[in-house]
């Protein structure tokens, strides 16, 4: 009859065959993105590694003003906050003199750069007059000539006052001409300040419609959040476009509530709310219901990149200012290849005194120590390559510090646990019951220290901000993994050594010798059997015992032989 397996066994199989499955799913994600993606087996490299695109931004300001500091500090934290909502792309966003200097790793695509240079300033103003964007007209000899430059001195009151946003006395008979000769193919600039409590004229982004729209109802600065997602039917299915769905708060939401409520009642297109930014009409939906819960949706032909783009920008707010691009240029690494091998070089020396170490303390069971390092890079490799894919991360000469500094943080563990057992060992147990005792008693310590490390890492990246936001975002993604290799290989590793004759023997090379140990007793009321040792080696073994004492077994220890001596002395009297 074939023996069973133990409880411990089963488990440890368990365990390292989630393992398995953990890292083959890992892999192949990666593998899947460098097939059907753009991803790459490499992971991506920061500024100081690989160098990138450098934008200088410029203030748009009349002649004779000046941008104040407050406006020029409150544009770079905006600017950062968009770049980084894309994930830890070490970008670097300064000031120069005037200037916003941002830089980017890599080549800046043309999302990346919208996200950076638009202003974002949302408007919600209600159409007046919508027609197709032509602005010539064909004269009287039949040919077709542009509509001609308003006159002066057409008026530009409104015959009667308006008497909302929707009023078509809104409408002069100037703003008609200038309605007539306005071309779609140079549209009012983004940097443009437009007026708030005057009608204006716009046109699609795409130039396929012009619109007279009437003065700004909802500002987009009464939007409390932002985010992209899939259009979905009220039966809950998808449509398969992308929208960009808008929270308004308190004051936004009564605002939106009682213009839709207007506009619900008219006719097309004056039920139509334009939605309006930086001066382009990026959509103009009609109202067919009145929204109360200051919940809308903006629709376009948007992709998932622009629409991220779009709620990031409306998310984080509009620029103070509005900027153009002085230059682009690409930059070369601050640090470069030299700089990288010196940190890798520096990495693997560490892992190789780690493993002397280890080899020289723990005998052949450092070698335990070793695989599990290298199953912590393997993941940890992984796990930074498609957070490189995915979410913009990138690893910088920082990060590289993290990952090196995240090797000693992981032996740690592994020595606890060591020692723990080689404590149990000491106390007489057999090196099964010792794997699992000293599991319980370790297991505690190495959750303790791992969530100091995760609390410290996670505060650094939230106050923290360029390569000190990189380190701290790889050593809070390094102690995942160390607590997940401690769980799923390296106590699972040892349940399957203990049933091993060579470890479970306490043969002098494991590193777990109850002799060398110190240990006096062994198993259920059976002291070990004296044996003559050599008395350099038996004090050896005394120091050695002595020295993996507890405080309490020491201060118990010192008790003990207080007692004796008291007694002692008593009998002599």
């Amino acid at each position: 009859m074939a023996k069973s397996k133990s409880t411990p066994i089963r488990r440890a199989s368990r365990s390292l065959v989630w393992l398995g499955v953990i890292t083959l799913a890992l892999f192949g994600i990666l593998a899947g993105g460098v097939i059907w993606g753009n991803a790459t087996w490499a992971p991506k490299l920061a500024l100081d590694l690989e160098g990138g695109t450098q934008i200088i931004l410029q203030p748009n300001v009349e002649s004779g003003e000046s941008v104040s500091t407050e406006q020029l500090n409150q544009a770079v934290g905006i600017i950062r906050q968009r770049v980084d909502a894309s994930g830890v792309s070490e970008a670097e966003v300064n000031t120069e003199g005037s200037n916003v200097v941002v830089t980017i790793p890599g080549e800046a695509d043309e999302e990346t750069r919208n996200r950076i240079e638009a202003s974002a300033k949302l408007e919600f103003r209600p159409v007046l007059v919508a027609s197709q964007p032509a602005n010539t007209f064909v004269g009287e000899d039949g040919n077709e000539t542009p509509y001609p430059t308003p006159d002066p001195a057409l008026p530009d009151t409104p015959a009667t006052e308006p008497t909302d946003a929707s009023d078509l006395a809104w409408v002069t008979e100037k703003l008609q001409a200038e309605f007539q000769a306005f071309d779609c193919a140079a549209p009012v600039e983004a940097g443009t300040v437009q007026p708030a409590d005057k009608p204006v004229i716009a046109c699609e982004v795409d130039g396929s419609v012009k619109y007279v729209l009437g003065p700004v109802e909802v500002e987009g600065s009464k939007i409390s959040d932002a985010t992209n997602g899939m259009q979905t039917t009220q039966t809950g299915a998808t449509t398969g476009a992308w929208v960009v769905n808008l929270e308004f708060d308190g004051e936004g939401t009564k605002q939106f509530a009682a213009v839709t409520q207007r506009l619900n009642a008219l006719q097309s297109p004056q039920n139509q709310f334009a939605i309006v930014l930086d001066n382009q009409v990026i959509s103009a939906p009609q109202t067919n219901a009145v929204i109360a819960d200051g919940n809308a949706e903006i629709s376009g032909n948007f992709t998932q990149e622009s629409s991220k783009s779009l709620a990031d920008q409306l998310k984080y707010g509009a620029l103070p200012i509005s900027f153009q691009v002085q230059s682009s240029d690409q930059i070369s690494a601050t640090l470069g290849s030299a700089q990288l091998q010196i940190g890798i070089i520096a990495g693997i020396i560490g892992l190789i005194l780690v493993a002397i170490y280890t080899l020289f303390q723990y005998r052949l069971l450092g070698l335990v120590t070793i695989a599990s390092l290298v199953v912590a890079g393997v993941l940890t490799y992984l796990v930074i390559a498609i957070l490189s894919w995915r979410n913009g991360y990138r690893l910088s000469l920082a990060g590289v510090a993290g990952l090196i500094v995240a090797i000693g943080f992981t032996a740690d563990s592994f020595i606890v646990y060591f020692e723990r057992i080689r404590d149990e060992l000491r106390n007489g147990r057999g090196l099964e019951s010792a794997v699992e005792a000293g599991w319980k008693r370790a297991k505690r310590t190495i959750y303790a220290s791992k969530g100091v490390n995760l609390l410290a890492a996670v505060v650094l990246y939230a106050v923290a901000v360029g390569n000190v936001k990189g380190f701290a975002f790889t050593l809070g993604v390094t102690t995942i993994i160390d607590v997940l290799v401690v769980l799923l290989f390296t106590h699972p590793a040892l349940q399957v050594l203990a049933q091993t004759r060579f470890f479970s023997s306490g043969h002098p090379l494991s590193g777990l010798d109850p002799n060398a140990l110190g240990a006096v007793y062994r198993g259920r009321a059976q002291f070990r059997a004296p044996q003559a040792a050599v008395a350099g080696k038996t004090t050896k073994s005394s120091r050695e015992a002595a020295k993996r004492q507890t405080i309490a077994e020491r201060k118990q220890a010192e008790l003990v032989a207080a007692g004796a001596g008291k007694k002692s002395e008593e009998k002599k009297s």
